[in-house]
């Protein structure tokens, strides 16, 4: 609560969740709605929901744990190599225990390459990629989200890559983690990220003559019946709308 102080006859201090509060509110709107769809109704009873997102910033030094120790050990092993640390990495975020590389996709496969090889990091295996659609940061639109692990040294490492809309390529590593093989195909499917330098990426989920990347952002809710044991359930452009 916020207000005097009794007992001391001095105002008390601010109640840190009404600080929060408002500082939440400042925030950017990421999408409204259940869904953030423009293009249909929205059909969930909260059209009026706002979500806000926090802006991405960088991490200071110290970064905690083992984070340090790698952060140093890929810049050396990229100097090594005669790439920049900073032209490579674009930003270090760290954020609920776990430590991001958000690395430009010019430098993906270099990058890549040396947290696999490099005995000081020694990421034997990624556990897949997935995407993220944000259509309110111009020219990042699309997410491909790495997860790795090192094995031997048990410490993992997520590594985040963007594309513009306009241009949704991606480097592939299927060379480097053949596990990336399905994730890549999936991660095209729904979100549309072209993962070049690979072969035969086709749809693995949607039929091959689908239309459209379901789980972007700016993709319509739906419009194709659904029957459910005898009963024919609108699509969501037919249904109530709450405005």
């Amino acid at each position: 609560m916020s207000g005097q102080d009794e007992s001391q006859g001095l105002p008390a201090a601010p109640d840190p969740a009404a600080v929060a509060g408002r500082e939440r509110l400042t925030e950017r709107v990421e999408r409204t709605g259940m869904f953030g769809t423009g293009t249909t109704g929205d059909t969930s009873g909260y059209g009026g929901l706002q979500v806000r997102r926090a802006p991405r910033l960088p991490s200071p030094r110290p970064y905690g744990s083992y984070f340090d120790e790698m952060a140093d050990a890929l810049a050396a092993s990229l100097e090594a190599t005669g790439t920049s640390f900073d032209k490579a990495v674009e930003q270090v975020v760290v954020a609920n225990g776990d430590l991001t590389f958000y690395v430009r996709r010019e430098h993906l496969l270099a990058v890549a390459a040396r947290l696999r090889d490099d005995p000081a990091l020694a990421f034997e295996m990624c556990l897949g990629v997935s995407g993220v659609h944000y259509p309110s940061e111009a020219g990042q639109e699309l997410h491909a989200v790495y997860h790795l692990l090192s094995i031997s040294r048990n410490r993992r490492l997520r590594v985040e890559v963007t594309a513009p809309d306009a241009d949704p390529h991606i480097p592939s590593l299927l060379d480097i983690y053949p596990t990336c093989d399905f994730h890549e195909r999936e991660t095209w499917d729904f979100f549309g990220i072209i993962f070049d330098g690979r072969p035969a990426l086709t749809r693995i989920e949607m039929p091959d003559d689908w239309r459209g990347h379901p789980q972007r952002k700016d993709y319509p809710l739906g419009g194709i019946p659904v029957e459910y044991r005898g009963a024919t359930i609108p699509p969501p452009d037919e249904r109530r709308s709450y405005e």
